[in-house]
């Protein structure tokens, strides 16, 4: 079966020949910028305590991650947005995994700065049996050592590319979370942590089922 990332490269592939080089070269030098960063080191990692937090679902409910965790693990999973295509390859991955998860007794939820209506579209349209979650300027993936800005020059490129962060993020366009993914205890340590400054690559749900595997 092939794995998520082997997907979320054969399309980083496909797709650089669709980008002009100077828009390549302009993303590229940011990506360079953000590995070098150090921004990965400083996220939260296996063995920290996981931040409780309450976030407005897609739906227009909130969800606490304390009262989740009381019932069992948690995979809570940082995503940019509805408009970044990595980020919809990965959460179509995590659905077709959402069986083996919750069948481990754990509670999927996603996180992305994106406003509730964003999100909705975004779970309508995969149909999504997880919750997803809206973090207005990336203050909870803050917590976790997660956000950053993007810089100006790649900020540009996402506007002509026609993506509006303003708007879909509520009118906090700069800011974006690094994708992570984590399973969280029930006593709210982390116990299996995924975070790379590269969003071309994400945490295999296999791996995540090993970890919840692993806490039995």
């Amino acid at each position: 079966m092939t794995t998520l990332n082997t997907e979320l490269r054969a399309f980083y592939t496909a797709r650089q020949q669709d980008i002009p080089a100077e828009i390549r070269e302009v993303m590229r030098r940011a990506d360079q910028e953000l590995a070098d960063s150090g921004q990965a080191a400083r996220a939260l990692t296996t063995g920290d305590k996981a931040p409780g937090f309450a976030l407005a679902t897609a739906t227009g409910g909130t969800l606490s991650l304390d009262a989740l965790r009381a019932e069992g693990p948690v995979v809570l999973t940082f995503y940019r947005g509805a408009w970044c295509p990595y980020c919809n390859l990965a959460l179509r991955a995590l659905q077709r995994h959402h069986e083996a998860i919750t069948a481990r007794g754990a509670r999927l939820m996603a996180v992305s700065p994106q406003v509730p209506d964003e999100s909705l579209t975004l779970s309508e349209k995969h149909a999504l049996d997880f919750d997803v979650l809206s973090d207005p300027g990336s203050a909870v993936a803050r917590q976790y050592g997660l956000a950053f800005d993007l810089p100006d020059d790649l900020a540009a490129v996402y506007t002509r590319l026609g993506i509006d962060l303003h708007r879909s993020n509520g009118g906090h366009s700069r800011t974006l979370p690094v994708p992570a993914t984590y399973v969280i205890d029930g006593t709210g340590v982390i116990r299996w942590a995924f975070v790379d400054t590269d969003y071309t690559k994400r945490a295999e749900p296999s791996d995540i089922v090993a970890a919840l595997d692993a806490l039995r």
